[in-house]
């Protein structure tokens, strides 16, 4: 079933509409990493009425994008023109959906080219850390693989298998959001704000050290090093608390990890947090890269940032510039309605009134430093850690793993 909402705030004069459809690589069935993956880039592929090439050359007759993205939780597709072409275009989304080609000499070309893009993903010693520290934290969760699936997997699938993923597809709940009025839904103004809800599951923090660390060996001059652990679901009373830990260490040049890592002692070139909007328990942790010659000075550092977070309540001072900072990364979300879009239908289908979103501000001011110590005390007591580098720098690394955590 199709729910529809609109923004009658969010007038352009260009209009988008966007899908979610619950349900993304965490539908992925084992021995089928990436099946999903496929089935998206098919959709897209030729509908109806129209085949692969007559589809893309209508939508570019009008100056239109048509855009399809595979997510943990769900898969988006959606359709942006003028809004003078926009009724021509949008029965477009419904023909994709609903009556897609899949054709099978296009299931060979996504084929193909999914293989090829793994394997060139492959080649990035930053998304082979990554990887292995999802592979830790998260085992057997769906969480724990790449949306994209593994060569493995991915030679495996065949077409029947893309079949009958898109009968499961076809049951499962779709959502639309669109700022153009003419779409008959309902205005998500009018929707009931609801409180978040505590929906995390419990952290097994039982492991020993050696599960909780692994490396991987690469011959560059590159140390990668990744550590965090799983926390909350975006319905989570604990999300925005974390989001203002998120601010404090990574957003600008005021942050905790530039001023230590690059303004203090220039050691580094990459660097971080990644804490994405999760429907079930979403990953945070810090990454940072640098030569082999500063890897262990930067893993002291780390640890010792990692330890005040356990010990040491962030000052005045600090939470009220990291609360300031991310009411202004939530400014700076709002100027592009292509992300308004997609973060208010993403909510919706986890059962989100996006309407909740206006009282940001007070619920921001209303977290504390001692609330968020007790967090980081929960979630982040025994972090697991992935290392991309020299195999003689990560065997130090884990010793000295071992003794601080």
């Amino acid at each position: 079933m199709l729910k529809k909402f609109f923004l009658s705030n969010k007038k352009r004069n260009f209009s988008t509409a966007s899908i979610w459809i619950t349900g993304g690589s965490d539908m992925d069935s084992v021995g089928k990493k990436g099946i999903n993956k496929f089935l998206s880039s098919l959709l897209t592929r030729g509908c109806e009425g129209f085949n692969n090439f007559t589809l893309s050359e209508y939508i570019e007759s009008y100056g239109a994008e048509l855009n399809q993205e595979v997510f943990e939780d769900g898969i988006s597709i959606s359709i942006k023109s003028l809004n003078e072409h926009f009724s021509k275009l949008f029965p477009l989304l419904d023909l994709i959906i609903n009556k897609p080609n899949l054709l099978e000499i296009e299931f060979q070309k996504v084929k193909k080219s999914s293989i090829n893009f793994i394997k060139k993903d492959k080649e990035n010693p930053f998304n082979i850390c990554f990887e292995n520290w999802r592979r830790i934290v998260y085992s057997n969760h769906p969480y724990a693989f790449n949306t994209n699936g593994n060569a493995n997997d991915v030679s495996k699938i065949t077409y029947e298998d893309v079949l009958l993923e898109f009968k499961n597809f076809k049951c499962r709940d779709k959502y639309l959001i669109s700022n153009n009025l003419e779409i008959n839904g309902v205005s998500i103004e009018t929707l009931e704000t609801k409180p978040l809800e505590e929906k995390s599951r419990t952290i097994n923090h039982d492991l020993c050290p050696n599960n909780r660390f692994d490396y991987i060996n690469n011959d560059s001059n590159q140390t990668i090093i990744m550590m965090g652990d799983q926390t909350c679901s975006r319905r989570s009373s604990e999300y925005l608390p974390l989001k203002v830990l998120e601010s404090y260490l990574s957003y600008g040049m005021s942050a905790v990890l530039f001023k230590l890592f690059r303004e203090k002692h220039g050691i580094t070139y990459d660097l971080g947090v990644h804490y994405p909007i999760r429907s079930g328990n979403a990953p945070f942790l810090i990454f940072l890269s640098v030569s082999n010659e500063q890897a262990l000075f930067a893993f002291e550092l780390l640890s010792t940032l990692w330890k005040n977070l356990l010990l040491i309540p962030l000052t005045d001072a600090e939470i009220f510039l990291a609360k300031e900072k991310l009411k202004g990364s939530f400014l700076l979300g709002n100027q592009s309605l292509d992300e308004v879009l997609q973060r208010k239908i993403q909510l919706i289908s986890y059962g989100i009134s996006p309407i909740s979103e206006i009282d940001l501000n007070s619920k921001i001011e209303e977290i504390s430093s001692l609330g968020i110590l007790k967090l980081t005390n929960k979630y982040f007591s025994k972090p697991f850690l992935s290392i991309s580098g020299n195999e003689k720098i990560c065997l130090e690394i884990s010793k000295r793993w071992k003794k601080n955590f």
